[in-house]
C-alpha cells in the first residue's frame, strides 16, 4: 500500500466499518435504502489520498464483501475494481469539484456500478431486480456530502494526532 503510516490504521478501520455496515441486517425493506458503503469508502480514499488506489486492494475487499454478504463470488470484486479504475482515471477532475458536483460524480459512479451489477445478475441467470435496485445510488448521492465531511474530519484528526 502506498499510504502514509498514520493513515494505515484509519483506512483499515473505515474499510472494516464499511464491511460491517454492509452485512448489518436492516429491518423490513430498509435494506434497499442502504448505500454501497464499501464503494463510498473506496471513493473517499481514492479521492483524498489514493490510499485504496490499487486495483488489487479493490478486488480483495470486493471478494471479502462477496464472502460476507453471500453474493456471487467476484460480483462485488468486479464492481469495486471498476469503480477504483474509473476513480483513478478521473480523480484529478472529481477531487476539485464542489461538494454538489462531487455528489453527482459519485452518483454516476454508483449508477455505473448498478449497471455492472445488473449485467452480472443477468449473466448468472437470476431474475431482474425490481425498481428498488436503483435506490442505493440515489441514497448515496444524498448522503455523500455528510459521509465526505465525516471521513475528512477523521482523516484530519488522525493527521494531527500522528
Amino acid at each position: 500500500m502506498n499510504q502514509k503510516p498514520e493513515h494505515a490504521g484509519l483506512v483499515t478501520a473505515t474499510v472494516v466499518v464499511a464491511l460491517i455496515l454492509s452485512i448489518l441486517p436492516l429491518p423490513g425493506g430498509l435494506h434497499a435504502y442502504a448505500p454501497y458503503w464499501m464503494a463510498l469508502v473506496f471513493i473517499y480514499w481514492g479521492l483524498e489520498s489514493r490510499s485504496l488506489g490499487h486495483l488489487g486492494q479493490a478486488f480483495v475487499c470486493g471478494l471479502l464483501l462477496d464472502i460476507f454478504t453471500g453474493a456471487l463470488l467476484g460480483q462485488h470484486a468486479l464492481s469495486l475494481l471498476i469503480i477504483s479504475y474509473l476513480l483513478g482515471r478521473f480523480r484529478h477532475r472529481i477531487r476539485f469539484f464542489p461538494p454538489w458536483q462531487q455528489s453527482l460524480a459519485v452518483l454516476a459512479l454508483l449508477l455505473n456500478d448498478r449497471i455492472i451489477q445488473l449485467w452480472i445478475i443477468a449473466l448468472a441467470g437470476r431474475g431482474l431486480p425490481d425498481w428498488s435496485f436503483w435506490i442505493q445510488p440515489v441514497v448515496a448521492f444524498v448522503l455523500w456530502p455528510w459521509i465526505f465531511l465525516l471521513l475528512d474530519a477523521l482523516r484530519l484528526r488522525a493527521r494531527r494526532t500522528a
